[in-house]
């Protein structure tokens, strides 16, 4: 009885120490940090530096006026360029305001900001304008800047124009790029403006118009510089 006692006892003892062998050769150990202490996990990319993506575009005005006018009021609702990728449209901001009225009498050997913005740098291929307005005043000028977010009309005879189409694109690449870029351009008064017939007599409070006469309006700019 005593021997067969002995033997089960050294079975379980062998048994237990076989057991934690067994757990201490499958214990896992904690993955130790490399010598210079630096992530494993990627840096995102661009986080090296930085970049420019934006640049400043001003778009302005000068003109060949229309002759026999004293001032010639244009109100322009949009200025926009396109952008080459991902083509689509990009509009100019105006400095006040939804639109912007230039008298072009006022810009003959002078230049004015039409619109100014912040735009995504890169290629641009086209400018738009679309003008929604237009008044020639013959007897007095007037009297503000020669563009704002709105001019008061000046007294005296003056005549409505008639824009049948007043949107106007001008191909021109250009490259905007953190330095800016500003482009001006000339919107010519004697060739937009011409006299189409004899009105119905009818004034418009402020002396009335000149003659009876009625004007049309086809606009004619062009870019005079890019830089």
């Amino acid at each position: 009885m005593r021997s067969t006692k002995s033997f089960s006892a050294a079975v379980v003892a062998a048994t237990i120490a076989a057991a934690f062998a067994c757990s201490d050769s499958k214990t896992p150990t904690a993955p130790t940090s490399n010598s210079t202490g630096a992530s494993a996990t990627p840096a995102p990319p661009g986080s090296g530096g930085t970049s420019s993506t934006t640049g400043t575009l001003s778009i302005r005005l000068t003109d060949s006026p229309f002759s026999d006018a004293k001032a010639l009021l244009v109100t322009f609702s949009d200025v926009s360029v396109h952008m080459a990728d991902p083509g689509d449209w990009k509009t100019v901001p105006f400095a006040a305001g939804t639109s912007r009225t230039c008298d072009l009498k006022k810009l003959q050997g002078a230049t004015d900001v039409l619109g100014i913005g912040s735009l995504a740098a890169g290629k641009y291929t086209q400018i738009r304008l679309n003008v929604t307005n237009a008044v020639i005043y013959f007897d007095n000028p007037s009297s503000a800047g020669p563009c704002a977010a709105t001019i008061a009309a000046p007294a005296g005879a003056s005549a409505p124009v008639e824009i049948p189409s007043g949107e106007v694109k001008l191909n021109n690449e250009f490259t905007l790029a953190g330095a800016g870029t500003t482009i001006t351009l000339d919107f010519d008064g004697d060739q937009s403006v011409r006299q189409t017939g004899s009105g119905n007599g009818n004034g418009n409070g402020n002396g009335g118009s000149k003659g009876n006469t009625k004007y049309m309006m086809s606009p004619v700019i062009r870019i005079v510089s890019v830089q």
